[in-house]
């Protein structure tokens, strides 16, 4: 049996890793009695922990929020992994966040052990962020989304269009997802009867929020591939579909996630499938992936294509522009096979 500390330690690491425990399931992974779990709990409280429980017989536990931060029980891998996550945030991409996380990774680090300090060290030592040049979010949004969407409750903002247009929204929202510096929240349009992707730093938030909704299916079992598809691809007036002629893992080098998805055909090849304002942005786009490709769809591309084709024969048939005679005054004399000048 556990020593009164260590099980305390112990109880209090189960309460952060589940929503909700038993009584019963507390008292058989520790060891003991369901009055001592009931005690455990008691001093837990006192020490500033809130932890809420059920009624019934069976009774059920779960640690939820307080007045005040408590300490946090962290394993090995989650500390490292908060220490790399608030290097991130240092970096920006969250407006008003960096102080922020430089305070906490300070605080991080002076009670990391001396093994883990050493690993968030070469991390630091070694890796140099480059800030983005990104949108900006406020954090304030961002967990406003965030509890909308673990509450399941409706959500009501001000949406503003990449054409500056205003419109006032009501979704249900899902996920929000994270591509390249830019927050996306994945939710049902209950005015539009679909589901939409919206631009995090484009929506302010106009509570009251609510009421709560039943969870739809969602649109797509990897939400990070259906945010893609849409900035990349659905966004768009034109969009195409290429086959090119490189294996998957060497097309993603050159190809993110916002400039198209990938899939693979076989060990050679993979399909493309991506989208731009015009025909003649889309040929450009996929000449510069520097792939010999194919064009699937749509059969118009094709054209555009040609016409490049020709324009840029016109372009290399044409003769050369003379050569420009130098500037008055300038040295004629330079580059003469001995060096010397035309009077020696």
């Amino acid at each position: 049996m556990l020593e009164t500390s260590a099980r305390l330690l112990r109880l209090l690491s189960l309460l952060q890793a589940h929503r909700e425990w038993s009584g019963a399931e507390l008292a058989d992974r520790l060891d003991v009695t369901p009055r001592t779990v009931r005690r455990d709990i008691d001093r837990l409280r006192e020490l500033g922990y809130p932890v809420h429980s059920a009624p019934g017989t069976a009774g059920g536990y779960r640690l939820g929020a307080g007045a005040e931060l408590p300490p946090l029980l962290l394993d090995d891998e989650e500390a490292v992994a908060v220490a790399v996550g608030l290097r991130t945030a240092a970096a920006g991409g969250v407006e008003g966040i960096e102080e922020s996380s430089v305070r906490a990774l300070a605080k991080l680090e002076q009670v990391l052990p001396h093994r883990l300090r050493r690993q968030v060290g070469a991390l630091n030592a070694f890796t140099v962020p480059l800030p983005g040049g990104g949108p900006r979010v406020d954090p304030n949004v961002l967990t406003e989304l965030a509890h909308a969407c673990r509450d399941r409750h409706r959500l009501r903002f001000d949406y503003t269009a990449h054409d500056g247009t205003v419109s006032r929204r009501v979704v249900e929202p899902h996920r929000l997802v994270s591509a390249r510096r830019t927050w996306y929240l994945v939710a049902w349009d209950t005015d539009r009867g679909d589901w939409r992707t919206y631009r995090a730093d484009r929506l302010t938030p106009t509570p009251p929020h609510g009421p709560r909704f039943t969870p739809r299916p969602p649109p797509a079992e990897d939400l990070a591939a259906y945010v893609a598809r849409g900035i990349s691809t659905r966004v768009y007036a034109r969009q195409a579909t290429v086959l090119l002629h490189a294996p998957l893992e060497r097309a993603a080098e050159r190809i993110g996630p916002a400039a198209g998805t990938l899939e693979a055909v076989d060990e050679r090849t993979c399909l493309l499938r991506t989208g731009a304002h015009s025909l003649e942005l889309m040929v450009l786009h996929i000449v510069l992936t520097g792939f010999d490709f194919e064009v699937r769809e749509p059969p118009e591309l094709l054209d555009r294509i040609r016409e490049v084709r020709d324009r840029l024969s016109r372009a290399l048939a044409a003769p050369p522009p003379a050569a420009s005679p130098p500037p008055d005054g300038a040295d004629r004399t330079r580059g003469t096979r001995n060096g010397s000048s035309a009077g020696s």
